[in-house]
């Protein structure tokens, strides 16, 4: 099929070079010059594995190609993926003005025929409300709520081996053309009404902000009556009803769906008369799992911040990517700051300058002469650092292992401190 993607982050990106790579004719819509000037040489410009290989090969082939013009991107396709930014507004709900936007810039260039579909994280009844509008003004298009489900640091992965497709339209005809685009990917296909298509997003995001807060709140309860956190999820996760996924402790979730999804669906139940308080409840905990660790490393470096030194492992919210939007770890070095300390942090991936915020090359630069280490992102390459350099680098003898990735026996016989979460 022809089809145009609007919007080349992360969703948009990886959906284009995707569906070029199911023998698709991709065309994306990127604005940003600096962005498009990128893509155009094959390079991607965010961290996402194998991501830029697909993007090389789709480049190669002629399946894939960026402009700079929507109207250009979108002439004569058969299908249009709007895949830009939601950004959260004052009240908590996702903005759905750039969406809108583009779909009035679009719509009147489009074949009668084209489906239009909404890959953007948008609130529930927004697909409905957008495709009222275009019937008011004359438009016969035919609008699908098709929401993504990919991971960063496994997006791409993620995008051929989906654990379910979910398509939401009110037209059989346009969900049969939707399936055929996907047909060479073996996965469920969930068919819905665009609301319910909207609310499986908000909602499975936010049960797994939940389960992330369930293992935070467990972990707390572990330090007060003296378990092992770690053998007390191993033991949960066995049961098949549990499983182990998003079920590790750590400073909260973060990145750029959790925070901003997990207060959205608050904020549309609130309008709708509905009050979540178990949502609210994951939120607030997750607020004070950022202050518990906060109150570790403080113990670490004497109860006070003023004037000490804090070698900092990781940026990125989670490893595998170098996103530091709503990042534990950039938030916890801007408190570091903010309360007095010198910070310097290494992360492989992230290269984003913070203000106030030291770098280094390596691990053990950054804890050069440092009161503290704190393990913020759980990168796998910091267990294979030899803390034995690390305690001969330091001038203090404390680690706060927010993401519980070392052995807490091993770095005691060093004659360093531990202190991890619910350990």
């Amino acid at each position: 099929m022809q089809v145009a993607v609007i919007g080349a982050g992360y969703v948009g990106l990886v959906t284009g070079a995707g569906l070029a790579a199911l023998g698709h004719d991709v065309r994306v819509g990127e604005r940003d010059p600096e962005r498009l000037a990128a893509l155009e040489t094959g390079k991607v410009p965010f961290y996402e594995p194998d991501l830029e290989r697909l993007v090389a090969e789709g480049l190669g082939s002629g399946a894939l190609s960026f402009h700079s013009s929507n109207l250009t991107a979108v002439d004569g396709v058969e299908v249009v993926f709007v895949a830009v930014p939601t950004p959260q507004g004052d009240d908590g709900v996702a903005d759905v003005s750039i969406v809108a936007s583009v779909i009035e810039e679009i719509a009147q260039h489009l074949d009668p025929s084209t489906l239009l579909v909404l890959k953007s994280t948008i609130p529930m009844g927004s697909a409905d409300r957008l495709r009222d509008h275009l019937r008011s003004a004359g438009g016969r298009i035919e609008l699908l709520s098709n929401p993504e489900f990919l991971r960063e640091g496994n997006a791409v992965a993620d995008f051929f081996k989906p654990d379910r497709i979910v398509i939401g339209g009110a037209s059989q005809a346009a969900v049969e053309r939707m399936i055929e685009l996907y047909r060479k990917l073996d996965a469920p296909i969930v068919v819905t009404d665009s609301v319910s298509a909207e609310l499986i997003k908000y909602a499975s995001n936010a049960f797994l902000a939940t389960r992330v807060t369930f293992a935070n709140a467990v972990a707390n309860l572990c330090e007060s009556v003296g378990a092992d956190v770690r053998d007390v999820l191993l033991g949960m996760g066995y049961d098949n009803r549990i499983g182990f996924h998003f079920f590790n402790p750590g400073p909260g979730y973060g990145g750029s769906c959790f925070p901003k999804d997990t207060r959205a669906l608050v904020a549309v139940a609130e309008e709708n008369g509905y009050d979540f308080a178990l949502l609210k409840g994951v939120i607030e905990v997750n607020e004070i799992q950022f202050d518990r660790i906060v109150s570790k490393v403080a113990r670490a470096v004497g109860g006070e911040f003023v004037g000490k030194r804090i070698g900092l492992w990781g940026l990125a919210f989670k490893a595998g990517t170098d996103d530091v939007r709503e990042s534990p770890a950039v938030r916890l070095a801007l408190h570091f700051v903010a309360e007095g300390a010198e910070v310097t942090a290494y992360d492989p991936r992230v290269r984003a300058d913070l203000a106030g915020v030291g770098r280094a090359p390596d691990p053990i630069a950054a804890v050069r002469d440092a009161d503290a280490l704190v393990i913020a992102t759980e990168w796998g390459e910091f267990r294979n650092v030899d803390f034995g350099e690390v305690r001969a680098a330091m001038s203090g003898v404390s680690i706060v292992d927010a993401r519980n990735l070392l052995d807490p026996a091993a770095i005691r016989r060093l004659g360093l401190t531990y202190e991890g979460v619910g350990r």
